[in-house]
């Protein structure tokens, strides 16, 4: 062949140096689109032995071949693909952005799927650019009596093509790396990152450094067997144990078969656990996983793993890895990857996904939003079907997986549409109930404990009954009315945020024979109140919000305008006392005498709170004035019947500032002044009690 000198067919002198600049985000992608063009080739022509075009050696092994070269600062890229002619280097290089991937599915579209083949828009070569001053390309065609050629170029417009002296079927491309860029013919550096974009490629790769033994051995007989030059290395070794400083074998670096790729019933969970450790270097055993597999209406490959998330979802952090036909894309790609999935670790494989031009990221394209829905179907189906036919198992792994249930119900409807009856919740004797579980709740006739009170103790208190008749009938009266008070109150769910501090209200609840679940999560406030506004007449209300009528002692009418006319007496008390006068006081008989003081505040003042606190406001029940905040005082408790008889006494003031503070402890924490003074004051009370 002839020497040729011409120019490369592009529209603008300026198009490498916008390869440079702008077409991929990170320089060390060059060895993912090198590598993915030497998979390409053997795909091609591994394609045309099965077509009969041509014949490959029994002793065929395909691979691709890194070899770095510090001493002379070049990279070498080897397959032992389809190689090119002339011709076609100079239809596939000389003219950029003709994708040799697309000519070759079109002129054998009839004949080979493209499901295998990487390349798309044929500009992956002119990465090379990016870290190499000059780029050669020697490469020899499968075609009968073809003639290997060379082609080199120095970054700009020109090049130079002749005849070469490759004598492998295959090609090579080799790199003269710039001074800049000297860190990627380093070969750990070079494993770093074969690693990172390489390590699922479908045909194997090996990393060595060249002027090695080994490296000379296999570069000398492409057909050779590897094992046997491995084993002939070895012998030299012992005949010369020096040679260890300087012989060094080929390393393979990827796992051309990974686990997603086969089919979940031919894989077993030691697999599946060594797969994960390996990829995400998490020692920790994932608690399970979901095998993605769909063939139609599009390819879809992956794994999922549930890690341990038992923690605050805002800092959890998991890696979703998206692939191309096993080549690695991105983590975490949000167009195609649903926000809530990447709180998990897994691998996605998807060879239709519509990459752009750098393949670094998705074209908007509404086929992307069909892939994230589907994956968050089979997420949904995998956890809902564990609560149906596993649900011991599904327990053991709530408490880890509930932060990332609520967080995908707060972030996608569809799959809190379908998660919504298979969310737990954990009562107070710790049983997980589900959502129309816990709504069968709480359906205990009041009547049914009114003698049996216990006291924060467990003990059995007496529960004083006080009936004039009037009692009786106006139960009689409420009934007559219809049922909806009482569907209300069915619909009702109790809930805990503070086992410690609210416990009080827990032990009242567990002497009513009411239940309520535990929500002491930070997601668990904006998640219910989703729950709410998804499902209608379902209300979630803290165990402080309010006391209902279960909780006190049954009183007749007269007794009842009693207690009304004593709270409003002792409400100016109190408000003077604490000079609030803001703060709502009631007095109320409660079945449990011991029982001094209850801060009850309502609902919607307390998330009001929540939602100020969560967006960095320091506040607290008081910058609210007092509003929505009911200081109960049980009228039988000697405490109160104290201040109520001696409305002018030295300690009046006294016990009514401990009563609230008494009752806000076990509400919410005390500020700093405020506990200042309750210790002051509670100081004071025992010197009363030691004269």
């Amino acid at each position: 062949m002839a020497n040729k000198h011409g120019s490369l067919s592009i529209n603008s002198e300026n198009i490498f140096p916008i390869i440079k600049k702008w077409l991929y985000s990170d320089h060390d992608i060059f060895y993912r689109e090198l590598i993915s063009n030497g998979c390409d080739a053997i795909t091609k022509l591994k394609k045309l032995d099965m077509m009969g075009e041509y014949s490959l050696p029994d002793d065929y092994k395909p691979r691709v071949q890194v070899i770095v070269n510090p001493d002379e600062k070049t990279l070498k890229f080897i397959d032992n693909g389809i190689g090119m002619t002339a011709e076609e280097v100079e239809e596939y290089i000389n003219q950029i952005a003709f994708s040799g991937a697309t000519d070759f599915i079109s002129k054998y579209k009839d004949k080979a799927s493209d499901d295998q083949i990487i390349g798309h828009f044929g500009l992956g070569f002119y990465s090379a650019f990016m870290v190499a001053d000059e780029v050669h390309i020697d490469s020899l065609s499968w075609q009968k009596d073809a003639k290997p050629v060379h082609w080199a170029c120095d970054g700009g417009t020109e090049f130079d093509m002749e005849e070469g002296s490759w004598d492998q079927v295959g090609t090579c491309v080799t790199l003269f790396l710039n001074e800049d860029c000297l860190q990627f013919c380093n070969e750990y550096k070079a494993k770093e990152v074969l690693q990172k974009y390489c390590s699922f490629m479908p045909t194997e790769i090996w990393l060595s450094r060249e002027n090695t033994t080994e490296t000379q051995t296999i570069l000398a007989s492409e057909k050779q067997d590897t094992d046997r030059v491995i084993e002939e290395v070895k012998k030299e070794k012992e005949e010369d144990p020096d040679k260890l400083k300087i012989a060094k074998r080929p390393e393979l670096i990827n796992d051309p078969n990974p686990l997603w790729a086969k089919n979940p019933s031919e894989c077993t969970k030691e697999e599946y656990v060594e797969f994960y450790r390996k990829v995400f270097m998490d020692y920790k055993e994932p608690l399970f996983w979901i095998h993605l597999n769909m063939d139609y209406p599009f390819n879809l490959k992956g794994i999922l793993y549930f890690p341990k998330i038992n923690m605050e979802y805002e800092s959890i952090e998991g890696t979703i890895k998206l692939y191309n036909n096993q080549v690695f894309i991105a983590d975490n790609i949000k167009e195609v990857i649903p926000e809530f999935l990447l709180l998990l670790k897994g691998v996605i494989d998807c060879p239709d996904l519509p990459l752009n031009v750098s393949r670094s990221a998705l074209q908007n394209d509404g086929f992307v939003k069909k892939i994230s829905d589907y994956i968050t179907k089979k997420v949904a189906d995998k956890l809902s079907g564990m609560c149906k036919t596993q649900k011991e198992e599904y327990e053991k792994y709530w408490d880890d997986i509930a932060p990332f249930i609520k967080f995908g119900c707060l972030k996608d409807d569809k799959f809190c549409q379908k998660m919504t009856d298979y969310i737990l919740f954990k009562n107070l004797e710790g049983k997980y109930l589900t959502l129309p579980e816990c709504l069968e709740v709480n359906k205990t006739d009041p009547d049914e404990t009114q003698e049996t009170a216990v006291d924060e103790n467990g003990e059995k208190v007496e529960a004083e009954v006080v009936d004039d008749g009037a009692g009786k009938a106006e139960d009689e009266a409420v009934d007559a009315e219809g049922s909806s008070a009482e569907e209300k109150k069915e619909k009702t769910i109790y809930y805990v945020t503070d086992e410690q501090q609210q416990s009080q209200y827990i032990n009242m609840f567990k002497a009513a024979k009411m239940d309520a679940v535990i929500l002491p999560e930070r997601i668990d406030q904006p998640f219910i109140s989703q729950l709410e506004a998804k499902n209608e007449g379902i209300h979630f209300a803290r165990i402080d919000a309010d006391l209902t009528d279960v909780f006190k002692a049954r009183t007749g009418k007269k007794a009842q305008e009693e207690l009304k006319a004593q709270g409003e007496k002792i409400q100016k008390l109190v408000r003077k006392a604490l000079k609030n006068d803001k703060l709502k006081v009631s007095v109320e008989k409660l079945k449990n005498k011991k029982v001094s003081s209850v801060l009850t505040v309502s609902e919607e003042t307390r998330r009001m709170q929540d939602m100020m606190k969560m967006y960095g406001g320091n506040m607290d029940i008081g910058m609210f004035g007092g509003e929505g905040e009911t200081l109960v005082l049980n009228a039988a408790h000697p405490l109160v019947a104290y201040i109520t008889a001696h409305e002018e006494g030295d300690n009046t003031k006294l016990i009514c500032e401990q009563l609230y503070d008494l009752a806000k402890l076990q509400n919410a924490p005390l500020s700093p002044e405020a506990m200042t003074k309750f210790i002051t004051r509670s100081n004071e009370i025992m010197m009363l009690l030691a004269k």
